[in-house]
């Protein structure tokens, strides 16, 4: 089946064509490991997560990398305020991330180059691009990129051109910065000690380090190639970050960089943009505080098309846990059903269809649920027995490929739970209802509920 993707610089959807046949190479653009991510961070990790699930499902071998940016700006600022040595700032950071993206049951991808051991690659870049007379040294010692020098400057966000002209001649040494302020973008910042403290690089052009720009283009072609198939970000990466990566790679390596820009929309809490002053502002550490699951925010995270912004509510993230309990039940029945079986139908040609379409999550999950209602149904009716439920259950797991949200890890259930149970269980039977309730309580104390079912009791974490 063709995979159709929205390619951001054409502003069109395009059927995916690797390069290599087989094979598609991804860079993503990863946290900056100065702090916790936050949800909005994480809605772009799980959609690029759906991605590499999804080209995997369809049969491709994938190559992907996911950035670290352990300097720029903020990692700098923030070694410096705890007086700790830069790597040992970021590595607080960057342990909690690989912590959280398990907890979300994000896969893990093949490339986390950090930015600090990829400088040396930096340099021969901006060696490169100051060879070809796009980069120029400024009177404070720092390297620009000369936009001017790169006429589809501006292709991939669709900038005016008359309002980049008006900003060409200025310059900036800021990493992130309006798209108003269009100027040339720096590729080395010049050492200064009260700025960096005593963080630096040796270079060719003195004393520094890399702007963050340039740090993906050199990570991105020293692990995938010069070009590769998909580059994904939010829409916040769009300008100036990609835009500078293009600009900057393709006047170095004279191809192509990336064939299809992929973006996922911002996430907005309560309809207005998350910030702590405002009070809305979640990590995903904050959200297992209060009691719910990675899979239960992943859930949440996912289930909105990625072009379109996210609307995040704790009621939201309470309809997901619901959500998720729908399914995690249906398997629970298909797994017990006795039935004289039938002849049920199958979700998954549907489903895939609307997934290769450039992610369209919604519809494939209403036809996942639609199939649900429709075979629990069946399984009232004694409809679905052995052979029935073993189908389903393949058809699900081909779909929870993708999701990664249907089939989880069980924890183990102490024994001493378990003989609880059993002893509710043999009360019950005896009608001591006073002390069946009493083992109820005790087991939603330990966090767990009770599911009479057609098959028996059993436990269900709250």
């Amino acid at each position: 089946m063709d995979l159709k993707l929205f390619n951001t610089e054409k502003r069109i959807k395009e059927i995916f064509k690797p390069i290599s046949p087989g094979l598609v190479k991804i860079y993503t653009c990863g946290p900056t490991i100065y702090n916790f991510a936050h949800i909005g961070n994480f809605r772009t990790y799980v959609f690029e997560d759906i991605l590499r699930r999804t080209f995997e499902f369809l049969g491709y071998q994938v190559e992907q990398a996911m950035n670290l940016t352990d300097v720029d700006d903020k990692t700098i600022n923030g070694a410096l305020a705890l007086q700790l040595p830069l790597s040992t700032f970021t590595d607080i950071y960057k342990k909690a991330f690989f912590e959280d993206i398990k907890s979300l049951n994000i896969e893990p991808v093949e490339y986390y180059p950090e930015a600090t051991n990829y400088i040396g690659q930096m340099i021969l870049m901006i060696e490169e691009l100051l060879a070809k007379e796009v980069a120029y040294k400024g009177h404070d010692g720092s390297i620009y990129f000369s936009i001017a020098k790169f006429p589809s400057y501006g292709r991939l966000s669709h900038l005016d051109k008359q309002e980049l002209q008006v900003g060409a001649s200025e310059r900036l040494q800021a990493d992130e910065y309006e798209k108003e302020n269009a100027c040339d973008f720096v590729l080395w910042k010049a050492f200064d000690p009260e700025r960096d403290g005593d963080i630096f690089w040796e270079s060719p052009f003195g004393k520094g380090r890399p702007g963050w720009h340039i740090e993906c283009s050199a990570m991105a072609s020293a692990l995938l190639g010069n070009t590769i198939d998909v580059h994904v970000g939010g829409v916040d990466n769009m300008f100036p970050h990609h835009e500078n990566e293009i600009a900057q790679s393709e006047s170095c390596f004279g191809c192509q960089f990336v064939k299809y820009w992929l973006h996922a929309e911002h996430l907005l809490v309560d309809h207005k943009k998350m910030s702590k002053s405002l009070g809305n502002f979640y990590t995903l550490r904050d959200l297992l505080d209060k009691g719910y699951t990675g899979y239960e925010v992943r859930y949440m995270l996912l289930q909105t098309h990625y072009r379109t912004q996210l609307n995040f509510t704790l009621q939201g993230l309470d309809a997901a846990r619901f959500s998720l309990q729908r399914l995690h039940d249906f398997v629970f029945r298909l797994e017990n059903a006795k039935g004289q079986g039938g002849e049920p139908n199958s979700f998954l040609p549907a489903f895939v269809a609307h997934i290769a379409d450039d992610f369209n999550i919604s519809a494939a999950l209403s036809v996942l649920f639609d199939f649900l209602r429709d075979t629990n149904s069946l399984i009232d009716q004694g409809k679905i027995g052995c052979v029935e439920s073993s189908y389903i259950l393949s058809l699900l797991k081909k779909a929870d490929k993708v999701l990664g949200v249907i089939f989880l890890p069980q924890p183990a259930i102490d024994s001493h739970l378990e003989e609880l149970l059993q002893k509710r269980v043999q009360a019950r039977s005896e009608k001591n209802f006073t002390e069946a309730d009493i083992i109820r309580q005790a087991l939603l104390l330990e966090g767990y509920l009770i599911e009479d079912t057609a098959t028996g009791a059993r436990l269900k974490k709250k």
